[in-house]
């Protein structure tokens, strides 16, 4: 638009030669870019507009933004364990006992050694004055901690799911998680003591060394594996130290258990309460509750694995 009180337009040059227009248009195109040149620093991108196929009038350059797209290369990248540091990790899960062992008392009682002795193949567990199993408690723990630590991208590896007669014998428990390489192996049990006493308890293995046993690699980690265990199982589930072992720490170490003294691996036995007592009987048959212990277990392990 021309304002009145200007001057007049000056009169129309010459029309240039082709090679003087394509001139033209390029040293325009290029003073635009060296005035908006932090703008192309920024990431935008300058769009040259012509009017007609011979224009030598051409528009000044449109500031126009580009469609995004995704920047490649390993810089860009997360790598998996950037991702997830949990991933290719693996963890066994040892349910303790066997519904079936009360029917196979003569495969479960042959004796098998554990380094420091010999001791019964498997043992039927307790049960709560009811009659609920602590093989049924375990298998039932076990399948929700199973799904807790598969939701954190861990493998689970178990001793066995409930498809076995009988068993496992402890000896076998144990190499199963050794020959998983697993980062961390846990036993869940449940306690059968007397009326008043309750609570929780983790029991970790004791520095051993004779014959099939030595557990000197893995005394500390374990250690460790089972203080995150413990501190995560009071906040999840409510529920204190056992009142009748440990202390009140809640901790206790063992050298008599076969399934601690023949691994290789990290490994710990998690005794979820007392069967025997009422009152931790009521917890222990609470599937809300279980959800809670088998929550806090797993909490414990990712801690032990820094996920």
């Amino acid at each position: 638009m021309r304002y009145d009180d200007s001057p007049p337009p000056p009169a129309p040059a010459a029309p240039a030669s082709p090679d003087r227009r394509w001139f033209a248009r390029r040293s325009a195109f290029a003073v635009g870019t060296a005035v908006l040149a932090p703008t192309l620093l920024a990431g935008w991108v300058l769009v040259q507009v012509t009017t007609g196929a011979g224009a030598d009038d051409a528009r000044p350059p449109r500031i126009v933004m580009p469609a995004a797209t995704p920047t490649e290369g390993p810089s860009t990248m997360p790598s998996p364990s950037a991702k997830n540091p949990l991933a290719g990790r693996t963890v066994v899960v040892d349910p303790g006992h066997n519904t079936g062992n009360f029917q196979h008392s003569k495969e479960i009682n042959q004796l098998v050694d554990i380094g420091t002795n010999r001791k019964e193949c498997d043992a039927t567990g307790t049960s709560t004055n009811s009659g609920y199993k602590e093989a049924e408690f375990t298998l039932d723990v076990s399948r929700r901690l199973r799904t807790a630590l598969e939701a954190k991208g861990l493998k689970v590896v178990f001793t066995h799911d409930g498809e076995r007669p009988w068993g496992p014998c402890i000896t076998e428990r144990a190499r199963i998680g050794n020959e998983a390489k697993a980062d961390a192996v846990v036993s869940v049990h449940a306690d059968g003591v007397s009326e008043g006493s309750r609570g929780y308890h983790v029991i970790l293995p004791a520095k051993v060394k004779a014959g099939a046993a030595d557990t000197a690699d893995i005394v500390g980690p374990s250690r460790v594996l089972g203080e995150r265990i413990a501190a995560n199982f009071a906040r999840t589930t409510g529920t204190s130290p056992a009142n009748y072992l440990g202390g009140g720490t809640g901790l206790v170490v063992r050298d008599d258990l076969g399934g601690l003294n023949l691994s290789t691996r990290p490994k710990v036995f998690v005794e979820c309460g007392n069967m025997r007592d009422s009152k931790d009987a009521a917890l222990l048959t609470s599937p809300e509750w279980r959800q809670k212990a088998a929550q806090g277990i797993a909490d414990g392990i990712v801690g032990f694995l820094g996920g």
